[in-house]
């Protein structure tokens, strides 16, 4: 095996596929990667049985060459030295060359490295997935309902389901949803032509959507979405992102969601979000960084934060509009900046059906957001 290759375009690679290799995993072959090279470029594999990611190298594209003087070959490579070297090769191309023994010797301008690989029959193969279940969607797209729902899933592995994100497809719409049963984080969007677009309701880990995001470059390309019975594919023109799906059935969350609501406010997202935040700065001894909030008259809300060995601070914001009944309630300073972060909108409406219910933060004029808080009991 020898090729000569562009050393951005493989240090590129080499990072994304690293998302998927652990140093834990019980298959010792699996900390490393995999390196296929063919005529058509190279193929560059990480996994660790949970995610698994394939990055490809054409040998040209757009008339760019990035790979040459090719002999195929694969084997695999030990992650742990491997992206190191290559980030720290003094030249913009790579040498690579393997002798029938998989002993490696990479070329860079004056430096020179030998390494040990390993035998690439010995690496599982990847499931080729085919099947009936995908859809395609802007990657930029895509990123958004990652960014707006996954930070909501739990981190505790007490109910292993709330650790991923639902995503269905259910009349004509996309939807993620997230919970962690404290607050709940959800976004739609239509379908171009939902006709042909099949998903079984499914349960992606919080873990591997936060890497694909990662991973993705904002575009407008498209990107394909797959699913089997335990796996979901994301494949675009040069990345392949497998992961494992959670099992499980997903509680329903619809019912969560108050019908009717008491007080609502409507106010500009980042004023909102800068009070709480300050207010969240006196507020951070007591275990959840609890923050307060009372409507006052001419559409004023008092946010305060209080700890009693530290201080307290109170401020006064003025909303665009508060209707309905007065209201005194206290929430996580954390799940409001979270949610009101992940809004993108300038004008948010927050929806309250009283000091022990939950409330819900949407932008004024996009039902396809949605945030959901549970308060907490303070009085």
């Amino acid at each position: 095996m020898k090729f000569i290759i562009q050393r951005e375009q493989l240090m590129q690679s080499v990072q994304d596929v690293m998302k998927a290799i652990s140093s834990r995993t019980t298959i010792p072959i699996l900390t490393g990667m995999k390196l296929e090279v063919s005529e058509e470029g190279v193929k560059l594999t990480g996994s660790d049985s949970d995610i698994s990611i394939e990055s490809f190298i054409p040998q040209e594209e757009d008339g760019i060459v990035y790979v040459e003087n090719i002999e195929p070959g694969s084997l695999v490579l030990q992650a742990k030295y491997f992206p190191d070297i290559v980030r720290k090769l003094p030249q913009n191309t790579v040498e690579i060359e393997s002798d029938n023994y998989r002993n490696v010797t990479i070329r860079s301008g004056n430096a020179e490295f030998h390494l040990n690989g390993q035998d690439p029959e010995e690496y599982p193969q990847l499931p080729q997935l085919h099947t009936e279940d995908s859809f395609e969607l802007p990657i930029d797209l895509l990123k958004n309902l990652i960014r707006q729902t996954v930070f909501a899933v739990s981190t505790s592995e007490t109910r292993p389901i709330l650790t991923g994100v639902h995503v269905r497809i259910a009349n004509g719409e996309l939807e993620f949803i997230a919970t962690d049963s404290h607050r709940l984080a959800s976004r739609k969007i239509p379908l171009e032509h939902p006709e042909g677009k099949n998903l079984p309701p499914v349960v992606i880990p919080g873990k591997s959507l936060t890497e694909l995001n990662k991973i993705l470059d904002d575009s407008e390309d498209t990107i394909e979405v797959s699913v089997t019975e335990n796996q979901v594919l994301f494949r675009t023109k040069h990345l392949y992102f497998l992961s494992r799906l959670l099992e499980g059935n997903y509680p329903e969350t619809s019912r969560l969601i108050p019908e009717q609501s008491k007080t609502i406010v409507k106010i500009d997202t980042k004023e909102l979000l800068q009070s709480v935040d300050r207010a969240s700065l006196l507020a951070k001894e007591n275990r959840n960084n609890v923050v307060r909030l009372v409507t006052k008259e001419n559409n004023h809300l008092e946010i305060t934060g209080n700890s009693p060995e530290v201080g307290n601070v109170v401020e006064e914001v003025t909303a665009d509009e508060v209707n309905g009944e007065d209201l005194k309630i206290s929430f996580s300073a954390k799940y409001m900046m979270d949610a009101l972060k992940a809004v993108d909108y300038d004008q948010v409406k927050v929806e309250f059906t009283g000091a022990m219910r939950p409330f819900l933060i949407r932008p004024v004029d996009d039902e396809q957001i949605l945030q959901l808080i549970l308060p907490v009991r303070t009085y």
